[in-house]
């Protein structure tokens, strides 16, 4: 098995600067992050935020000796992709417990998971929502070994110590740079909550939600200790109706910020962040003349089963 420690200390990913129209009326100075660039293992599941927030978890469970991860995801996870792509990196035995009932043919999403070997567990929705109890993670241990518990889209306290890196990376890349705002989506709020945690007071973390409600005000206030408002925000104006759901104005959008930028976007989560950040800087949300760094946290292995699902709306190159 490889050692992860010596992959822990990565390059840092690039900071670009991108020039849309409404950044330029707006008068703002706007960078993109390209987590997206940050690649480990197979294909583009272990990419952008799914390795910051796995890389000291693998680490843990090497360093303890665990043979076997076991993680929870939707059919269309991010996360469960990640997780498979890190068993055939770093020699884990994986299993996946997916909500719902095993479909007749599996997506893209569950084939690349498959293929890495990850055996998938199929649960109905409502035996998924008890993946955090005991008694139902005993069981699982019972039947499929012992494993190293990953939680739902990888969160935990690992995970934000990988997550603070990219607003201490950034800053370690360019010293004086004084960032305003920092922007990243969100689907349970990991990534957000490490950059909150480690942004400078005079920084705000705007957070935009890809899920409709406000519930990841909770989740997020329970792992930072922050009340919203108090150095964040949560966005929740550019869901779209939630995961998997998309307007045609969202569709023109990626594909001409491709066309411009070479630059891919995933649908669900980095293509509402940017939509939503050029429609707030045309409504004058931001003070003129700010600095603004936008996170690309990749989800870019979803494109191919978004195309699939949805008939190739996305014309991204292969």
């Amino acid at each position: 098995m490889p050692a992860i420690s010596s992959l822990l200390e990565h390059a840092p990913s690039p900071l670009e600067p991108i020039v849309l129209p409404a950044f330029e009326d707006a008068v703002l100075s706007v960078l993109i992050k390209r987590d997206d660039l940050l690649r480990m293992g197979p294909d583009l599941a272990l990419c952008g935020n799914k390795w910051r927030k796995l890389k000291y978890n693998l680490a843990a469970a090497q360093s303890a000796g665990e043979q076997q991860l076991l993680t929870f995801g939707g059919a269309f996870s991010n996360h469960i992709a990640a997780v498979a792509g890190a068993g055939v990196a770093f020699g884990f035995k994986t299993t996946g417990v997916i909500r719902g009932e095993a479909p007749q043919a599996l997506n893209p999403t569950l084939r690349f998971a498959k293929d890495c070997g990850m055996h998938l567990h199929f649960v109905s929705r409502s035996a998924f929502r008890q993946k955090d109890d005991p008694h139902f993670l005993a069981k699982l241990q019972q039947d499929f070994g012992p494993f190293y518990h990953l939680p739902e889209g990888g969160t935990n306290e690992l995970a934000l110590e990988g997550t603070r890196e990219i607003v201490k990376e950034t800053i370690q890349q360019h010293p004086s740079l004084q960032v305003d705002y920092w922007c990243v989506s969100a689907g349970t709020g990991g990534t957000a909550a490490g950059m909150i945690l480690q942004a400078a007071p005079q920084s705000k973390v705007l957070v935009f939600s890809a899920l409709k409600g406000d519930f990841l005000k909770h989740d997020i206030e329970g792992l930072t200790g922050r009340q919203a408002g108090t150095g964040w925000d949560l966005i929740t104006d550019f869901h779209f109706g939630g995961y998997a759901r998309y307007r045609p104005e969202l569709i023109g959008f990626l594909n001409d910020f491709y066309q411009k930028y070479g630059i891919a976007l995933d649908p669900v989560y980095t293509g509402k962040l940017f939509f939503g950040l050029a429609t707030l800087a045309r409504q004058g949300y931001f003070p003129k003349g700010s600095t603004v760094v936008a996170v690309h946290t990749g989800g870019l292995q979803g494109v191919d089963g978004f195309n699939e699902r949805f008939g190739g709306l996305l014309h991204y190159a292969p």
